[in-house]
This record gives C-alpha cells, sequence and structure tokens, in this order.
C-alpha cells in the first residue's frame, strides 16, 4: 500500500492496491482466465486501470460471452443444461439461460459437501452479548433440509410464498434457503415493522407460510411483538401455519407451531430444480408514492449476479468472514446471505449499531475476526465525529475491506478511514459503493485492483443493460447475470429482478408461476460487473466503465 503526495491539479490516489493484492485478486485471476476461455481482451501487463476497463468493456458488449464466463468460472450446477445464453435481448423481456434447471439453495449449502469446511461456522450469530454463537456448515444443512420437509409436508409448492417477521438471527437465514430448495419464494420484513407496514408488504404476495418471533431485543431493552404478530394472522386469510420462534422465550400462541420442532429431524435437503427465470423472493420498495411495490427476482438471476458480486467485487472466498450491518427488511440482509455462496462466514448482527456506544459494530468486527465490513456512510461520519480510534483501540487485524452504503461516503470519511487504520499499520481497502433493491446489488461496487482518490471522480451517466438475474419487468431483469443491462454500469443489472410494479394481484400470479414470463412479469439479467473507475468504484449493471460486467 503507499500513499500519494496531494497535488495541486488532480486528487492523487488515497489508497492503491500492492502488486500482491492485485495479482491474488478473483477479478485478475477472471481476467486471465476469461481471456484464454471466453475471448476478453488479455490483461495488460503491469496496468491494472487499463485491464479492468478492457474486461468492463467486455463485460457490457458481449453479454453472453460474459455471462457464460461467470456461470462457469464459478462452477454453476445447471441440472438441465441451458439452451443458450440469452435468447432474447429485447427490454423488457430479456430471456437468459432458456431451458435451464438448477436450485439457489443449493449452491448456497455447497461448501457443507466438502470435509475441510463442513464443521467451519457457515454462520457466527452475534445479539447485544457480543458473544458469537457459531452455526457450522454441517448444522445449516441439515436445518435447511429438516425444515424444507417439513415445508413440503405442510403443502408448500414451488411458487408458494413463504414469509418472515424476524430479525438478522440464524433461524431467518435457514428459513429463506428451506424456502429456496422446495422452490418457494421467499419474503420478510424486520419486527421493528408495525403491523401496518407489514401488511402492505405481504397481503399483496399472499404468503401460506409465516415465520415470526415474539419480539427481539434491541438497544439493552426487550420488545414484545405478540400483539403484532396476533394481528398479522388475523389478516392474512391465506396462510395454512405459523411458526413460532421464541426468541423472548414465550411459548408458542394457540395454533402454531414450534421452530425447534420443524428444525431437528435428521433429513438430507432435497432441492427443487426450478427454471432459471423462477421467483426466488419478493423485495419492496420503500412505499413513499402509495404502497411498497413488490420487486421479484429469480433464483438463476440472484444467483449468477451475487456470485458475480461477492467474488469479483467484494473478492469474497472460504477464508473470509463477511460482516455487514442490517436487517431483514432491507435488501442488504439478502446480499449479505449472499456470501454463504462463494464459501464465506457470515456474521449475522441482531442489534443496535449504537449500545452500550458508538462502537459497537467494530465491536461485532473485533469478535468475529470479520475481513470484509459493510455498514452505512452514516455510521463512519458518526464514529470520526465522536473521536474514536476503532484500529488503534480494537483488534481489527482481520479486516482487509470496509464498505460502506446507503449514501456516498464524504472524502472526509475515506480519509478518517484511511488514517484510522494506517496508524495501526493495516493496509485498508475502502469501497463507497451504491445499488438498489431493484437489482439487489450494486450499480457502482468496489474492485480489488483499482485505487481509491481522496475525492471521489466526477459523476458519469450510467447507462443501462440487461441481467439474466432479473425477470422481466425491470430493465436490468433483462440483462445477462453479471452484465450490465444496455446503458447501465456492469455490477448491477442482472436477471435476478422482475418487473417492480405490478399490481398485487399479478404479483400473487407470477410468484406461484401463473403468468407468462417471471414471477412480476420481468425477465431476470445477470448483472455486469462494476464499472471501476480511479477511486475503485464500479459500476456494476449501469454503465459507467464496463469492465466490471461480470454478472
Amino acid at each position: 500500500m503507499t500513499t500519494a503526495p496531494h497535488s495541486a491539479h488532480r486528487p492523487e490516489p488515497l489508497w492503491q492496491p500492492g502488486p500482491d493484492r492485485i495479482a491474488g485478486a478473483q477479478v485478475t485471476r477472471f481476467h486471465t482466465w476469461a481471456a484464454a476461455h471466453h475471448g476478453a481482451p488479455a490483461p495488460t501487463p503491469g496496468d491494472p486501470a487499463a485491464s479492468y476497463a478492457d474486461l468492463h468493456r467486455w463485460s457490457v458488449d458481449e453479454l453472453p460471452a460474459f455471462w457464460q464466463a461467470t456461470a462457469e468460472w464459478f462452477d454453476v450446477r445447471f441440472t438441465t443444461p441451458y439452451e443458450t445464453v440469452l435468447a432474447d435481448r429485447a427490454m423488457p423481456g430479456a430471456r437468459w439461460f432458456p431451458g435451464a434447471t438448477l436450485n439457489y439453495a443449493e449452491h448456497a449449502l455447497r461448501s457443507a459437501e466438502d470435509p475441510a469446511h463442513a464443521d467451519a461456522p457457515a454462520l457466527l450469530y452475534v445479539d447485544e452479548t457480543h458473544e458469537p454463537t457459531p452455526v457450522t456448515w454441517t448444522d445449516l444443512r441439515a436445518q435447511v433440509g429438516s425444515l424444507a420437509a417439513e415445508l413440503r409436508r405442510l403443502g408448500v409448492r414451488p411458487g408458494d410464498r413463504v414469509s418472515g417477521y424476524v430479525p438478522n438471527i440464524p433461524q431467518a437465514v435457514v428459513a429463506l434457503l428451506a424456502t429456496a430448495a422446495v422452490g418457494g419464494v421467499w419474503t420478510s420484513c424486520a419486527p421493528d415493522f408495525g403491523a401496518r407496514s407489514v401488511l402492505d408488504r405481504f397481503q399483496q404476495i399472499e404468503p401460506v407460510v409465516l415465520f415470526t418471533v415474539d419480539g427481539y431485543r434491541y438497544g439493552g431493552k426487550e420488545h414484545d411483538r405478540r400483539d403484532t404478530v396476533s394481528e398479522l394472522r388475523a389478516e392474512l386469510p391465506t396462510l395454512r401455519a405459523v411458526v413460532h420462534i421464541p426468541l423472548l422465550g414465550t411459548p408458542a400462541p394457540e395454533g402454531a407451531l414450534n421452530w425447534s420442532d420443524l428444525t431437528t429431524n435428521d433429513t438430507e435437503p432435497v432441492f427443487e430444480q426450478v427454471p432459471f427465470d423462477h421467483p426466488l423472493w419478493v423485495l419492496y420498495s420503500s412505499g413513499t408514492t402509495g404502497l411498497p411495490k413488490a420487486i421479484v427476482q429469480s433464483q438463476g438471476g440472484i444467483l449468477l449476479e451475487h456470485l458475480k458480486q461477492t467474488g469479483l467485487h467484494c473478492d469474497l472466498g472460504p477464508d473470509d468472514r463477511f460482516f455487514w450491518y442490517t436487517s431483514t427488511g432491507w435488501m442488504m440482509w439478502n446480499f449479505l446471505v449472499a456470501g454463504l455462496l462463494v464459501g464465506s462466514t457470515i456474521v449475522l448482527y441482531d442489534g443496535s449499531p449504537g449500545h452500550p456506544d458508538i462502537a459497537a459494530q467494530w465491536r461485532v468486527a473485533e469478535t468475529t475476526r470479520a475481513t470484509v465490513f459493510g455498514t452505512s456512510a452514516a455510521y463512519v461520519m458518526a464514529c470520526r465525529k465522536a473521536g474514536i480510534h476503532p484500529a488503534r483501540d480494537l483488534d481489527l487485524s482481520a479486516i482487509t475491506c470496509v464498505a460502506t452504503t446507503g449514501s456516498p461516503l464524504p472524502p472526509d470519511g475515506f480519509r478518517w478511514l484511511h488514517d484510522s487504520f494506517a496508524e495501526s499499520g493495516a493496509d485498508l481497502w475502502t469501497a463507497s459503493v451504491s445499488g438498489g433493491t431493484d437489482v439487489c446489488s450494486c450499480f457502482a461496487g468496489g474492485v480489488a485492483s483499482r485505487s481509491r482518490r481522496s475525492r471521489p471522480p466526477a459523476h458519469q451517466d450510467q447507462p443501462t443493460t440487461h441481467d439474466p438475474h432479473q425477470t422481466t419487468a425491470a430493465p436490468e431483469a433483462n440483462a445477462p447475470p453479471g452484465r450490465p443491462r444496455a446503458g447501465h454500469l456492469p455490477s448491477a443489472a442482472s436477471p435476478r429482478n422482475r418487473s417492480a410494479t405490478r399490481r398485487s394481484s399479478r404479483i400473487s400470479r407470477a410468484a406461484s408461476g401463473r403468468t407468462s414470463g417471471s414471477p412480476q412479469g420481468s425477465r431476470s439479467q445477470p448483472g455486469n460487473t462494476s464499472a471501476g473507475g480511479s477511486d475503485s468504484v464500479s459500476a456494476s449493471v449501469t454503465g459507467a466503465d464496463t469492465s466490471g460486467s461480470t454478472a
């Protein structure tokens, strides 16, 4: 790592990766391999910026080649092979990987098949006691297998919606993966949402199962949600079953099933093989202009986009511990779960970001030995204002990257992070990323082989492209996995999303497979690599610099 002097004419890089980091970055290795096997331009020796720009452009210009390369690089398991990569480029309506079948949950649990990783933690759960509780890959797979079998026994079939009123706890991850394993469609809200906010979302999609907690702990206090749960049960007439998770230790209410009764059977998971554009989950817009709009994203599109984003942009792998402060009501929770796809341990923190003090998130990173720590720009600036020295006062030596989102990180935030970690001798990569619920990924993401300026570069318009992870309605939903849609920087467009603005009846039909195209009517497109500029931000699926179009 080098810190360059300031220039009166042009901001110098605040940080730039050393040769070893560049050479070891997965995006560097992918580029070399894609050039040898899929026609990508050869890397420029000694010039990682030019190399990435060429990769990004290729990922945008050659969508089928890029997304096929991404699927092969990450060894995507197509149970039924695809007929072609991109059958129809029309937007909206692009069709990605027709004929292919696969399952998202099967990919998320692959590390459990590896004897070298089976007993390592897949999840590290932390509450406000800051004492990590591990769930091994073997245990996670077993719980998912047991719950998936019970969901089938309850009559859950491919396309049925399964909902969660749950915080960021291991049970939420198990419920999501079990739902995906049977081909169901997951959706969730955090338990700090009031009943009306939850019903505005869940009533649109007509769930058949509701997973719920009795309450949660936040800021040193217990918050009982049993009355809210009773209201949800009364106002969701399509429910066939309610599953009680006793986070506060209360007994299951009348008519509800106990979580432990559904997850302790020794059952090997059975993964329903579904079409590439089969719905995986439903996310929601903010609801600032009427009811929240449901956004359906597909199993294949999200799988490819999240492999691209976690593997090529976040540079995550089996030796990493991935922590992002989030809740189940925000798309970043779904993105956090994606760390499992590349074999990383994911850190689940359920608690206040400022309890007992402003350093709480840094303490979670310390106790879990997180290697990639994601938070908000506002949190970084609050820490700077408070005058704390996290890297000096805590053991954060495992952290290699701090990523921020939610709002742009100001130049002073970059400088504070750089200086705070430099005083402990750390070589910190800072990535200020920008994405959206509509793609559940980044439009502009980090790139481990690019330098970071002390000030961000001027804004560039970003076109959109197709993305296979989306299913039809959203523009990005039509781009190939990992590919930017026309006009979008490569990292965000993907096949995962489906249309985000259908009415509730259309949403329910689409999610249950009763409409042509993907659930919600939008076709998914895989994501593109982010277009990383010299400040190490890449435009993934949007269009700045297409070198990051890796699904």
